[in-house]
């Protein structure tokens, strides 16, 4: 059985009915599996309860599964919640370090993390320190591992890409954070992702390998969303707003008691995000979707 820790989740749950498509007994992770019942009506899913914040409900979650995959985000991710604990240390980092621990106390054979492309124990931001203290529980683990490094991942359910383009339907423009025409970024389809992490479950050329894994195409975000209003057959303007304004405006909405912005989100979000997937294709054979291709299985004129 595959655990996925996280699967309820836009990513995760790309990975979980990859999973299910090639017919792997799937468990997911949720911290109310009431909730989550509904997530996956179309596939056969068993949801146990756990929380990686709460390390005494983990060691249920984990008993019989063989291989433990974990993805989880906060809730509202990137826009951390001091106050309610949603925060990159606590739930990247810790929560990962407790669930490798219930791991090994259960015997599990296999770990694949999903970090981030950028996680680096030095690198300039917090979130990227984190996955790496998460990255290093893995290694450190004892249980053969492989790691993923994504970049910026998109599909059907994100929250990123279909917001500009839902804007699109009732304004006139679109805007976007910053410049635009300079931030780079790999757009991944969350579907690449999901193959690519089923797929290492049972290939061994993955073993104790870190992966970075990104789109086949270098793209600013200005590009992307024309993609995307292309695909759908709409002429907006794509309006640019001051990422330092932005940045005043987040220091403010910081402080009420479900922030919408922070000033850290607007750098997570307007920062580069890119990847080496050399190694990736080298040892998974992927190919990998470009992001045109990709928005017209999903995006309806």
């Amino acid at each position: 059985m595959i655990l996925v820790a996280g699967g309820t989740g836009f990513v995760g749950g790309g990975i979980v009915r990859e999973l299910a498509r090639r017919g792997k007994p799937v468990a997911v992770l949720t911290r109310s599996a009431a909730k989550a019942t509904t997530r996956f009506p179309d596939i056969e899913v068993e949801y146990r309860e756990g929380d990686v914040r709460d390390p005494a409900s983990l060691a249920a979650a984990v008993q019989g599964a063989e291989v433990v995959i974990g993805c989880v985000q906060f809730p509202n991710s990137p826009i951390e919640n001091q106050r309610r604990g949603h925060t990159f240390e606590e739930t990247d980092a810790a929560g990962t370090e407790r669930l490798v621990e219930a791991s090994k106390a259960a015997g599990v054979q296999r770990y694949i993390y999903v970090s981030g492309a950028g996680a680096a124990a030095d690198a300039k931001y917090h979130w990227f320190r984190a996955k790496w203290r998460a990255e290093t529980a893995v290694r450190d683990s004892g249980i053969t591992y492989v790691i993923f490094r994504p970049s910026w991942v998109y599909g059907p359910e994100d929250h990123s890409l279909n917001r500009f383009l839902t804007m699109s339907r009732f304004l006139p423009f679109v805007p976007i954070i910053g410049v635009g025409s300079r931030q780079r970024l790999q757009p991944v389809f969350i579907d690449d992702l999901g193959w690519a992490v089923a797929e290492a479950v049972d290939n061994r050329a993955a073993d104790n390998r870190v992966l970075e894994i990104g789109g086949p195409e270098v793209l600013t975000m200005k590009e992307i969303v024309r993609t995307g209003l292309e695909v759908l057959n709409r002429r907006r303007f794509i309006l640019p707003i001051p990422k330092v304004l932005m940045k005043a405006q987040s220091a403010l909405l910081q402080f009420l008691p479900r922030p919408p912005l922070t000033p850290d989100a607007v750098d997570f979000i307007t920062m580069d995000a890119l990847a080496d997937n050399s190694e990736l294709v080298e040892t998974l054979g992927l190919r990998l979707t470009p992001l045109r291709e990709s928005l017209a299985t999903y995006l309806v004129l």
